[in-house]
């Protein structure tokens, strides 16, 4: 049975960016009660908000976006180019939550902060310095945030360095701390991303153990799915459950429908539509480098992707690439 892209079309060129604004790779996306739509990325200008028809109405993120490119090595071997300008290390996710705060992940800077909606900052979690990698003790680069809708609890999945999920009270006061490397139920290779998919379970994407795990607000496991290398997910009003998928591994280029994908699922973990080609490429149907998902109130989904750090810096001479993509809901009378 075919289940890929039927009641979905990819539209191209949607977000219209002035000249001036580089957007280097749209590493995150979210969308707000208004279906405004806000970018987190790794160009001149860390935050872009766009309304629903693409047209960009305000940026924010920057002392000076028009400053020198630095590089700093964050790790032996790891070196990362940045604005010197810029108000974060390394933009990695961004969460709209229920009461319209923007709370910000930077992954390098080992820091999460909440905002309001003018850019006001509302509580800052994490010192800046890493903690030493594996410790379970926050943060060694955490990768994204959510939020308890009833309650206001904060669920940060802190993956790159731990193999752990932190629980933190509204007030930024840690509860919790659950996982550990590894494969079994409740352990982690590299917690990517999380969403509440109701008031009392809490889904992890596991990428690279390529499943899902969902666990009660106390850390117990409760049940899993296999995905492809599952690197972030959203949840619509209606309760389906939408997962980005990332590419397979070098040695298996060129073979198809192996991720570079969004799936659309029940929360018993029932695959309902795919979205995506069977190839990886930067044509609007396509997918080079999934790496967070928002959908909005209409049902459009939105993807923003990581696609020059894993493929664009590859190329010679490396370039920028497509790096946002947009899906649009068809009506009854277009599926």
């Amino acid at each position: 049975m075919n289940i890929r892209n039927k009641n979905y079309k990819s539209r191209g060129l949607w977000a219209k960016i002035p000249h001036g604004i580089w957007l280097r790779e749209a590493t995150s996306v979210s969308v707000d009660s208004m279906d405004n739509v806000y970018i987190f990325n790794r160009g001149n200008i860390p935050i872009l908000k766009f309304d629903t028809y693409g047209n960009l109405i305000d940026k924010w993120g920057t002392e000076d976006p028009y400053s020198e490119i630095t590089t700093k090595e964050l790790r032996p071997g790891v070196k990362l180019q940045s604005w010197s300008g810029s108000n974060f290390t390394r933009p990695h996710s961004i969460r709209i939550d229920h009461s319209d705060n923007m709370w910000l992940v930077d992954d390098s800077g080992n820091m999460i902060s909440k905002y309001d909606l003018s850019f006001n900052l509302k509580l800052q979690i994490g010192d800046g310095n890493p903690s030493e990698r594996e410790s379970g003790i926050p943060f060694n680069r955490p990768t994204d945030v959510t939020i308890r809708e009833s309650t206001g609890e904060i669920f940060i999945s802190d993956g790159y360095g731990n193999s752990r999920v932190h629980h933190f009270d509204p007030e930024g006061k840690l509860i919790k701390s659950w996982g550990e490397s590894g494969t079994s139920p409740g352990k982690f290779s590299l917690p990517h991303n999380l969403v509440m998919i109701n008031d009392q379970e809490l889904l992890v994407c596991d990428r690279e153990n390529h499943r899902v795990q969902i666990f009660n607000i106390n850390g117990e496991f409760i049940r899993e799915w296999h995905v492809h290398k599952a690197v972030a997910v959203t949840v619509d009003i209606e309760g389906k459950i939408y997962i980005a998928e990332q590419g397979p591994p070098p040695v298996q280029k060129g073979v198809k429908n192996l991720g570079h994908s969004v799936g659309i699922w029940n929360d018993k973990g029932e695959l309902i539509e795919r979205l995506g080609s069977e190839f990886p490429g930067e044509k609007h149907d396509q997918f080079l480098w999934p790496h967070s998902i928002a959908v909005d109130s209409k049902g459009t989904i939105y993807v923003a992707e990581v696609s020059f750090v894993e493929v664009g810096r590859t190329l010679n001479p490396p370039r920028e690439m497509a790096s946002f993509r947009v899906w649009e809901k068809l009506s009854n009378n277009q599926v």
